[in-house]
């Protein structure tokens, strides 16, 4: 029964991994970069700009940026650049110090990195921020009452319990 289950999980796994795949092609938006920095979209047929790519990609679109001149994909030059434009705006969206480390470390031994795991990192965040807001909105809308589930919580709990008792040393029974 478990083998069953392991490979009807993994089979299940597998085909949600392929509609993934042809979602995002059928969501992906190619567009044509030109030598005068204006962007092409050709979905539309139209000039657009870099706040109009930042909201396709807002609305879920993937986008695939094509220098007209070279044929080089320069997806990454164009999201980096609306990235620092949104920088310019809130002055900071990356801490200082993670910026240190992007220039000390560089593309060897951190493009692994932000390839693999930051990317599923931000994406498991956010799934589980859903989840939770969910199960928030479900519990509200059931009329649960909050406060007294918080106060309970909170009537047992020290903040400075573990300043104020260490723990115990397990005595060494010889």
């Amino acid at each position: 029964m478990l083998r069953y289950n392991i490979v009807h999980t993994d089979f299940i796994n597998r085909k949600l991994i392929l509609k993934d795949k042809e979602r995002q092609v059928a969501n992906t938006i190619t567009i044509k970069k030109y030598p005068n920095r204006r962007l092409y979209d050709t979905r539309q047929s139209a000039y657009i700009t870099l706040q109009d790519v930042s909201g396709l990609i807002k609305k879920g679109f993937l986008i695939q940026v094509t220098d007209v001149s070279t044929g080089d994909d320069v997806t990454s030059l164009v999201l980096t650049q609306i990235v620092m434009n949104k920088a310019k705006e809130d002055n900071a969206i990356l801490p200082v110090s993670l910026l240190h480390l992007v220039i000390q470390y560089g593309e060897s031994h951190l493009h692994d990195f932000f390839e693999k795991y930051l990317e599923k990192t931000i994406e498991n965040y956010l799934g589980y921020r859903k989840q939770m807001d969910d199960q928030i909105n479900t519990y509200m809308e059931m009329g649960m009452d909050f406060s007294t589930l918080a106060e309970k919580t909170f009537k047992n709990m020290d903040p400075m319990n573990f300043f104020s008792n260490p723990p115990k040393k397990e005595e060494n029974k010889e």
